[in-house]
């Protein structure tokens, strides 16, 4: 029996299989659209956390604090993907659970997670774009610009290793809030759902490719400013730092085992593990008398 206001476990993964097979039916032009809407959603709430948080995050003593009131902020940018309406790539990895009950083939599936990949880093570009002839990024004596682009560099500096890991503690806390949002019968019961896992991931400093499409471009676009470039050197960042972060570091350097640590984190410890323990076909015999 579902617990009072939402579904049980076994339900939602059945609500999770038909959701992937509803989102690879989805028209390209929709997707697309679609995809912009949630990386510019992610971006809104990547800018969002880091206005609240630049100043606890820019002092050792208060970046735990930060940490804690931007995680509280971000979870925003989830619930408008999944209430608002919005295709994220990294929610979209729970389509796996579809493959491995075999009701979703695989070209469909990454027909679905290359499209919505493409919309998310236009959207999430646009707002960094946004975001930098806005002006906003002066605020705080330039301090949320340089607070912007130490992120960037920290980003970018990451080791593949580094980068692939926490890449996989990230989208497993993300699906997990997706999963939790489906097995929520309202709309209140799903912003819940949301908040609290990503809450843990962004106190946590893990690492989401679609939010990085933000992060890191934002902060190769605020580099250019001479004040904000000054202001990130009072900050500790070296001019070798600064010349390191590019679009070539940010798409080889972070982007790439990030999303590859996306997917595992996501397919593997959410899909993968809610499909085997409630929607595999059990061997006759399998199942305890």
């Amino acid at each position: 029996m579902s617990p009072a206001g939402c579904l049980a476990p076994a339900e939602i993964i059945g609500v999770t299989i038909q959701t992937g097979i509803k989102k690879s039916k989805t028209a390209v032009v929709n997707m697309l659209l679609l995809g912009f809407l949630a990386g510019a959603f992610i971006a809104f709430a990547s800018e969002a956390s880091n206005m609240a948080a630049f100043n606890l995050l820019a002092d050792p003593g208060t970046y735990g604090l930060g940490k804690v009131l931007a995680g509280a902020i971000f979870g925003a940018g989830l619930m408008l993907v999944l209430l608002a309406g919005g295709e994220l790539f990294t929610g979209n990895v729970l389509m796996i659970a579809g493959l491995l009950d075999r009701k979703l083939g695989a070209g469909a599936m990454l027909r679905n997670w290359v499209l919505v990949y493409i919309g998310n880093f236009f959207g999430s570009l646009f707002i960094a774009y946004m975001m930098h002839r806005s002006g906003l990024f002066a605020s705080g004596d330039n301090v949320l610009g340089a607070m912007t682009v130490k992120i960037a560099v920290y980003k970018v500096g990451l080791t593949y290793p580094q980068a692939f890991i926490l890449g996989i503690m990230c989208n497993w806390l993300v699906c997990l809030a997706v999963w939790l949002s489906y097995g929520a019968k309202d709309m209140t019961g799903k912003m819940l759902a949301v908040f609290f896992p990503i809450w843990l991931f962004i106190t946590s400093g893990f690492e989401h490719c679609v939010a990085n499409m933000y992060y890191i471009p934002a902060g190769i676009m605020a580099k250019g400013s001479p004040a904000i470039a000054e202001a990130a050197a009072a900050l500790g960042l070296s001019s070798d730092k600064l010349d390191g972060l590019g679009w070539g570091s940010f798409a080889l350097g972070n982007l790439i085992p990030v999303t590859l640590g996306n997917i595992v984190g996501g397919g593997l410890f959410v899909a993968a593990a809610y499909w085997f323990a409630y929607a595999r076909k059990k061997p006759a015999g399998d199942d305890v008398k």
